[in-house]
């Protein structure tokens, strides 16, 4: 047989393997990735940072839905009710499967059963912030005023569930002081009402206000992670300025409906997985502020139950619900 007519029969026999497989010949359409929070925020740009090369490994386009709504639950809940066609997923992060499973008490689904982990893309530590112009200059100064003003310990978060809801509340736990929880429908706002003098502070995502900290409209006190940040190694951690036991991060991933054909998502998987370990795709997660933390399908699962199992007894520790 000649090389062209091995080469024709080689590729005549692909969508055949690719049945067998189960993948058929995806993808052939747009892939519908819903996000829990406004165009613009970290997860439409982390999907972003990743969507040119997607592109043009699987040759098709995304499609981003922003579905805003209850610390992300809300686009989870969603996608669960998506086919499991390998053309539906959703952006998950902390809140929606390490800390909303246990927040939330009337759930419709399961989150780690019912939208299940693909890959793990990236994580990043939360900021502690204040005015700018504030006269708290360390997290001792902003501990001690609280301590002095209980009526004024306010904290703004992107909304309820979200790390910078519990965040604020593990801050409380730890300092033994009652703090008052300010939620907004997404960082931008929560930010702002820092900015205003609307509430005190905010622990929130560290590339949301890194712009403001710039600008000195904000004033980042610590990070919220157990080591320093490479991207803010002038930062002190929470820990080092004394509240012990103390470390949040902020992580965000790619799930989808329960269901999908595990060679879909094994292909889907190792394309970020690939895409994690281009040098230009790493330069872009640092200089937002994040660092890439690769991790796919039962890897991934396995670390969302372990968050779950440390968040559980924080959200009952402070009272903190919600429906």
């Amino acid at each position: 047989m000649s090389t062209r007519r091995a080469l024709l029969a080689a590729g005549l026999a692909l969508p055949s393997l690719a049945q067998a497989q189960g993948t058929g010949a995806w993808p052939d359409k747009p892939m519908r990735y819903l996000i829990g929070g406004a165009a613009g925020g970290v997860s439409d740009i982390f999907l972003r940072i990743c969507e040119t090369r997607l592109r043009e490994r699987l040759g098709q386009p995304m499609v981003i839905d922003p579905r805003p709504g209850a610390g992300g639950m809300l686009a989870v809940e969603m996608t669960a009710r998506l086919p499991a066609d390998g053309y539906n997923f959703v952006v998950n992060h902390i809140a929606s499967h390490g800390i909303g499973p246990t927040l939330f008490k009337r759930l419709s689904v399961d989150p780690l059963r019912d939208v299940p982990g693909v890959v793990r893309l990236a994580g990043m530590p939360n900021v502690l912030i204040v005015k700018g112009d504030s006269p708290l200059q360390s997290v001792g100064d902003l501990v001690a005023f609280m301590r002095q003003n209980p009526q004024k310990t306010t904290f703004s978060s992107a909304g309820t569930g979200t790390s910078s809801h519990l965040s604020g509340v593990l801050l409380g736990l730890r300092t033994g002081i009652e703090t008052i929880h300010v939620p907004y429908r997404g960082t931008a706002p929560a930010m702002a009402a820092v900015m205003n003098g609307d509430v005190l502070f905010a622990i929130d995502n560290a590339p949301a206000s890194r712009q403001q900290v710039l600008a000195g409209m904000l004033r980042a006190l610590a990070v919220s992670t157990a080591k320093r940040s490479p991207t803010m190694p002038e930062l002190p951690t929470l820990e080092e300025s004394g509240i012990a036991d103390f470390d949040v991060s902020s992580w965000y991933g790619i799930a989808a409906p329960a269901g999908v054909p595990r060679p879909i998502l094994e292909r889907l998987a190792n394309e970020y997985l690939a895409a994690l370990e281009d040098p230009a795709i790493i330069k872009r997660f640092r200089d937002f502020g994040a660092e890439p933390q690769p991790l796919a399908l039962g890897d991934y699962d396995a670390f969302m139950r372990a968050q779950v199992a440390i968040w559980a007894p924080v959200v009952k520790a402070s009272g903190a619900s919600a429906d």
